[in-house]
Order: structure tokens, then C-alpha cells, then sequence
């Protein structure tokens, strides 16, 4: 079917269901940024392939919306005969129904969307109708298979605390809140607290399923049983039991007269629906093990700095690679990412890629979360910038790096080095920062802002987001984003430290390292106790963009340390040419 043909067939789906529009969300039933060929229904009736986004189906218009990172994104790739683009943050999607929908049947799969989100949608003065069935299920005919990967156990050697430890302390905090249960439908969260992970989806390595756990301790994993091979139901033990999705409906129903914790904001409306039908008592509460497991432990700890030291060789290998082919022309896009990932492939306990890289060239840099396909796959030609945004995913860790280069021979021109020079003084700025504990990541995000503010310029997303330790590379509660919850920063997160620039139509420069919150020394004086950042990545920033003497005298010793510190761990561990290329990157500016 073509993209206008598909929008007609739903229409006639929602004629038939009694409703009159629909909600179609970027979104599988754990509610992930990332999810299965099977639940991509937004890109199969849109066209748009971001991993953010709503489109708002009615009989006589249609919307989609996503967010700033995607905008460009999602204007290249809809129709605008067929769908309204509009910008999440700027104009919500509960604006836009109730300019257009204000008293309408409006249906939605309860499935794929929190309560807490329907509850500011139905603030449009519409009547959510939630469907048994999926609408758009029943016109997506050629509709992949669920995925169907094993769960593995995750060796203790990594995860660093036992899966017993965790649900017993889990468990212990839902019966100090006087609570029976709680619902975990993030899969991250099962992850965690299970020790185990699997391959149902491409970069995070998931086990999609959702779970019980219960305030003695005990646990209730629903997955297809043939995803758990015996190796890993021996490794979940007796307090965990096994129970195909199915088992689902009867489990919530026998929590009757129980109260039951449910994230309003990470669990399907479904769950809560169904137990309060059942007699269950919802309390609203953040999911047990989201926290916990931001706040990596010390062996995570460990295992994301060996991660990062051992994927710094494989970047100062292609960073070498490509200054040396780059200004003779003749390398594209693909080709770039290709080599480091063949670059990566070759690190111990390397996995898979923890997202697909972002290799833009060019214009191409301008779009913020740019996949080059074979379409849109361009030469990387001499004297224009490079950006390319990319991440592993370790057993003992998960890194994402961001640099912009320049290809060369030339020089590059003043306006883009004072540009770069801004971005690289606020991502300095917020890697440097001493700040109180109690401080949250939206308190921080104008710090990484302040030099290109002074410029009279801004950059559309969010400064940094959390990371996983082997899971996802995008990761909460904490993130350095106006827009997020001001959730504490605590020893152990793992946040991105990513300012950014986009001129569109010409170039884009992101600088992105990874950051451990970590205790600061103590201060003479001091009133309170401090956290500061340890820096992760271990990679040169590109020269040639730096402008020397836009930097104060601080920063730029900060730059000729960070240097230092590159050359003396990676060096050594690369071939000659490599640390021969790593030592004149690295020198002082």
C-alpha cells in the first residue's frame, strides 16, 4: 500500500471501531525509546523513522509530532498532503485536539501509552476511548513476528550485585511504602533486577517481557517460556517463577484487594485498568528499580571505565584512519561508520553497537539524529565538517561518543572555529562543575548553554541523557534537559555531556563525552556535601576546530590535561602508526 492508502485504510478501521480519530505512538508495550520491527507502527503508517514521536489520526486531518531532534527528520520523510508536522514541545498534541477535536471519540491501544500521558491528552476536552484491538493491526498485513531471542543470565562479574540481593532490597522498599506488588513493565528494569539480558532488540540487549515482584521477595517474569533456555531459568532460581504473557490478565486479577505499585509514567494504562476492574488498589509510585538502577554499583563503575578505555583504541584507530582519508575524497557516510564499527568489532567483549551511528556529513550534521541510508548515503568531501555520533555496547559497559571533525587539507573557517569553540567551552563547563548535592539535571543544562547564549545561539535537544551499564544507551530518571523531571544526581549515574550547534543547511557540531557522578573532595569551610564529574571518554577533540584564543586561560589547560590523560592511557595500547597520529592530536594547543 502507498503512505496515502494506508491512512484511508485505518480511517475505515476507526469508522468501524465507533471512534473518531486515533492515536498512533512511537512505542511497544514497555514504552522504550527503542523497539522491535514488529511495533514500528508509526514509520509503517507515516514514513517518519525517528524514535520520539505521535502521529493523531481523524477522519479529516492527521498529525505527527516529534521533538527537536527530528523536525528536519520528519519533514523529509511525510507527506505533506497527508500529514501536519508540528513540533512536540512548541505545539502538544493536546493543543492541537482540542483546536481540532474538542468533543470527539478519540481511540487509542492501551497497550502503548502510560496512564500519566493519557491523562494530559484527555485535558484537550476529548473522550479517549481505549479499543481491544489495535486498529492498525488489522491493515498491517505484511506485519513482522514478535521478536523471540533467549534471555541469558548476566555473570556476576559484571552486573556486580546478585539478582537475590536486589529483589530482596526491592522488595523491602514496597513494604516500607505498605505496598503488595509493583508492576514492572520496563524491560530495562527486569534487566536489572533479574541479572539477565537478551537480543530482542538490535542495539540493547533486552529481554522483552514484564514482571511481578511481589514484597516477599518473590518475582513473576512473564515471557514466552521458549525465551528461557534452562541455563538461565537455573540462574533465576526458585523465587522466580517463569509464566507465558498470556498468564497475564489472571495474574493481576488474583492481586485483588492487594495494593499494587504502578509507574503512571513507564507502565501501559492496560495494567492499571485491569487491576482496578480486578478489585486492586493502584498506588501511583516510580517504578522500585529505576533509581537503583541509574546509580551503578562499583564493579558497573569499573566495568564503564575499562569499557571506555578499551573503546578509546578502537576510536583513536579510526580517528587516525580517517585523518589521513579524508581530504583526499572518496570515503562516504556509510563507508565512515563501517570502518568503526569494523574498528570496534575487533574490542574485547564488544556486542553489538549500542544505537546505529549517526555519520553525517556536511548538511547532513544539521540533523540532529541523521541515519544515512543507502539513498541519502553522500561523499565525504575535503574541507567540510564530519559529525559522527556513535556508542558500543560492552559487556562490562555502554560508551557514546560524539566528535566533529574536519576533513581537510584546508583551514576552516573562522565563524566555524569560534562556533566549535563555544560548544567545546560549554561541554567543559558542565564536565568541570562542582555543585551540591540535591542538584538536578535540568538545574544544569544553561551551564553547557552560557557560550553560545553569549552568541546570540541555542541548540534544539537536550544536553546530556543517562546510560546504562550493558543496557540502554539513553537511560533515566536523570537527564541535563530543561524539559525533564529534576531528579537528583547521585554517585554512580552515568550522564552524556553533549552541547551542540546546528546550521542547517550547511553543517552541525555536537561534542559528546560520558560522565560519572562521582563525591567531590571536601572544601575548607564546606556547608554541605559536593558532587563533581569523572570523565569517561577518552578521545581527542578536533584541532583544527579549536580556536585557541577564544578559550580562557582554565579551559584551555583543562583541554591540554584531558589530552594528556588520552595519550597516556590509549597510546600505549595502539599500533605505532595510531600512537604516532594520537601524539600530535594530543600535544598542547
Amino acid at each position: 500500500m502507498t503512505p496515502a492508502e494506508r491512512l484511508a485504510a485505518l480511517r475505515a478501521e476507526l469508522a468501524r471501531a465507533g471512534v473518531d480519530g486515533f492515536l498512533v505512538p512511537r512505542a511497544d508495550e514497555h514504552l522504550g525509546e527503542y523497539v522491535p520491527p514488529s511495533a514500528e507502527r508509526l514509520a509503517w503508517l507515516t514514513g517518519f523513522t525517528g524514535s520520539a514521536g505521535l502521529a493523531v489520526v481523524l477522519a479529516d486531518r492527521a498529525a505527527v509530532f516529534t521533538d527537536g531532534r527530528y523536525t528536519t527528520q520528519l519533514a523529509q520523510q511525510t507527506d505533506p498532503a497527508l500529514w501536519e508536522r508540528r513540533h512536540i514541545t512548541e505545539e502538544p498534541p493536546a493543543g492541537w485536539l482540542r483546536q481540532h477535536a474538542a468533543g470527539r471519540r478519540i481511540g487509542y491501544d492501551p497497550w502503548l501509552h502510560p496512564e500519566a500521558g493519557l491523562k494530559r491528552l484527555a485535558e484537550a476536552g476529548v473522550t479517549l476511548v481505549p479499543l481491544p484491538a489495535n486498529p492498525l493491526d488489522a491493515i498491517w498485513t505484511d506485519r513482522p513476528a514478535p521478536p523471540m531471542a533467549p534471555a541469558r543470565p548476566h555473570p556476576l562479574e559484571y552486573a556486580g550485585r546478585p539478582a537475590e540481593e536486589k529483589r530482596a532490597e526491592t522488595a523491602a522498599a514496597l513494604r516500607e511504602a505498605g505496598q503488595d506488588a509493583a508492576v514492572l513493565a520496563d524491560a530495562h528494569s527486569i534487566a536489572w533486577l533479574l541479572n539477565i539480558r537478551g537480543g530482542d532488540l538490535a542495539h540493547t540487549p533486552l529481554v522483552l517481557g514484564f514482571a511481578l515482584l511481589r514484597a516477599d521477595g518473590t518475582a513473576e517474569l512473564f515471557v514466552e517460556p521458549g525465551k528461557v533456555p534452562p541455563e538461565t531459568r537455573a540462574h533465576l532460581g526458585n523465587a522466580v517463577m517463569v509464566r507465558p504473557r498470556a498468564d497475564l490478565p489472571a495474574a493481576l486479577r488474583a492481586l485483588a484487594g492487594r495494593r499494587v505499585r504502578v509507574d503512571p509514567e513507564a507502565t501501559p494504562a492496560w495494567f492499571a485498568e485491569t487491576l482496578r476492574e480486578a478489585g486492586a488498589e493502584v498506588v501511583e509510585g516510580e517504578d522500585p528499580c529505576r533509581l537503583p538502577r541509574a546509580c551503578k554499583n562499583p564493579v558497573e563503575q569499573a566495568g564503564a571505565r575499562a569499557a571506555h578505555a578499551r573503546d578509546a583504541v578502537a576510536l583513536a584507530r579510526f580517528l587516525a584512519w580517517f585523518a589521513q582519508e579524508a581530504p583526499r575524497g572518496g570515503l562516504t557516510e556509510i563507508a565512515a561508520a563501517g570502518r568503526l564499527l569494523g574498528f570496534r568489532r575487533e574490542v574485547a567483549l564488544f556486542r553489538a553497537e549500542s544505537f546505529p551511528a549517526i555519520s553525517g556529513a556536511g548538511e547532513h550534521g544539521a540533523i540532529v539524529h541523521y541515519r544515512a541510508t543507502p539513498e541519502s548515503d553522500r561523499p565525504i568531501r575535503p574541507d567540510e565538517c564530519y559529525l559522527i555520533d556513535s556508542g558500543a555496547q560492552y559487556l562490562d559497559g555502554t560508551t557514546d561518543v560524539t566528535r566533529t571533525l574536519w576533513t581537510g587539507p584546508g583551514e576552516a573557517p573562522a565563524p566555524l572555529r569560534a562556533r566549535y569553540t563555544a560548544v567545546l567551552r560549554g561541554h567543559i563547563a558542565l564536565a568541570t562543575l562542582r555543585f551540591p548535592k540535591g542538584v538536578a539535571g535540568p538545574h544544569l543544562d544553561a551551564v553547557a548553554r552560557r557560550p553560545l547564549w553569549e552568541m546570540g545561539l541555542d541548540y534544539d535537544h537536550g544536553t546530556g541523557h543517562g546510560v546504562g551499564s550493558y543496557l540502554s544507551v539513553h537511560e533515566g530518571p536523570a537527564a541535563f534537559s530543561r524539559t525533564a523531571k529534576p531528579v537528583p544526581l547521585a554517585p554512580g549515574m552515568i550522564l552524556s555531556d553533549e552541547p551542540g550547534f546546528y546550521l542547517p543547511g550547511r553543517y552541525g557540531i555536537r561534542i559528546e563525552n560520558l560522565l560519572l557522578v562521582r563525591e567531590a573532595p571536601e572544601q575548607p569551610d564546606q556547608t554541605k556535601p559536593f558532587l563533581e564529574f569523572e570523565t569517561l571518554t577518552l578521545a581527542p577533540y578536533e584541532r583544527r576546530l579549536v580556536e585557541p584564543t577564544l578559550l580562557t586561560a582554565a579551559e584551555r589547560a583543562w583541554v591540554d590535561a584531558y589530552h594528556a590523560r588520552v595519550l597516556e592511557a590509549v597510546a600505549p595500547r595502539c599500533d605505532a602508526a595510531t600512537a604516532s597520529w594520537l601524539r600530535e592530536a594530543c600535544a598542547p594547543l
